[in-house]
């Protein structure tokens, strides 16, 4: 269970670290770009990609999440900033809910009673942990709905997550050098806006966002290295890790966001963030037992 404690901390260390680039003055667009570039080496170094396997054909999905993966790291950092730690945690916890969705309704996969129980609670949660009123927005304006990035996270992070099991059932290439792929390519298109902001934008370059970016890239490559370990531990129990690692991500950044942060929540939104922790256990439950 070690590696699963590692993961839940990598993953909350991320959002921590998202929230503290505003105080830190942090350019968010280029820690990402950064965070990539170290995600992508220690791929190569840990994961040891056979490089040979790389393919240097215009993959769809390859290129799809390219694009995503920054686009929406860049939103969930706005999602940590303006919603908090909590809510966009939990909203990208819960985008299991496309991915299954998606299962059901695009590859004929079995929809069992309790399992739709579990995805009609999810989505319930997430209704719950919107905030609806308004806000001050990413630059101090007022009128701002800062619940569409909690949605953008949910939607996001969901679509990302089919792209990934499309990506691992394609035994063409690894899957450790489809991720190095991957994550090279989301390195290229953040370069892209790192040079649109230092040319275009006329925005500073400091090297601290080097280093707050490969912190970043530390933590994020992290989360998924020790994932993956604790699969290849508990390889007869999947459902074990699944579910540890989503609902000790809710609990564990619920704490961190409350405790730290002194991010408040509402009766609905602490209701949303129990209702999402007994959703994932009930999904996990279905999954693994045939209703």
């Amino acid at each position: 269970m070690i590696y699963i404690f590692l993961s839940v901390c990598c993953s909350v260390l991320v959002s921590v670290l998202l929230k503290l680039a505003r105080r830190y003055q942090i350019n968010v667009v280029q820690a990402i770009t950064w965070n990539y570039s170290m995600a992508a080496l220690l791929t190569w170094f840990f994961l040891k990609p056979d490089l040979e396997k790389i393919t240097y054909a215009p993959n769809i999905i390859y290129t799809s999440l390219g694009i995503l993966l920054p686009s929406i790291f860049f939103v969930m950092a706005i999602s940590v900033r303006v919603a908090g730690i909590v809510r966009t945690d939990v909203a990208q916890r819960l985008s299991l809910l496309i991915s299954l969705s998606a299962a059901f309704l695009l590859f004929g996969d079995a929809v069992t009673s309790l399992k739709a129980v579990g995805i009609i609670m999810g989505f319930v949660a997430i209704a719950c942990l919107i905030p609806w009123q308004k806000r001050h927005g990413i630059s101090g304006n007022k009128g701002n709905y800062y619940w569409v990035y909690l949605l953008l996270v949910f939607l996001g992070f969901g679509l990302i997550d089919i792209l990934f099991k499309q990506m691992a059932l394609d035994k063409s290439v690894p899957y450790t050098t489809a991720l190095f792929e991957v994550y090279i390519l989301s390195f290229a298109v953040s370069v892209i806006g790192l040079l649109y902001q230092v040319f275009v934008k006329k925005r500073r370059f400091y090297f601290r966002y080097i280093f707050f970016g490969s912190i970043l890239g530390i933590a994020n490559f992290g989360n998924i290295l020790f994932y993956l370990k604790a699969h290849q531990n508990l390889s007869q129990n999947p459902g074990t890790v699944f579910t540890a690692m989503n609902i000790g991500v809710i609990a564990a950044g619920t704490i961190v966001g409350a405790a730290i942060f002194k991010e408040k929540l509402s009766k609905l939104n602490i209701a949303g963030v129990a209702l999402a922790i007994v959703a994932i256990a009930v999904i996990a439950y279905s999954t693994s037992h045939a209703v």
